[in-house]
């Protein structure tokens, strides 16, 4: 009887992103979930 194990390892690193990375990432969150509300607050009118 042959028992094969195949071994895996994985590696997570945090990545670092630069100051101004962050604020754009925030601000197309922001802007997003903005434009998500404006259209749910549309699809009410027409429901």
């Amino acid at each position: 009887m042959t028992l094969n194990i195949l071994s895996l390892s994985v590696t997570i690193k945090k990545r670092k992103i630069s100051l101004e990375k962050a604020v754009q990432q925030e601000m197309v969150k922001k802007l997003y979930e903005e434009n998500h509300d404006r259209l749910h607050a549309m699809n009410h009118w027409f429901l």
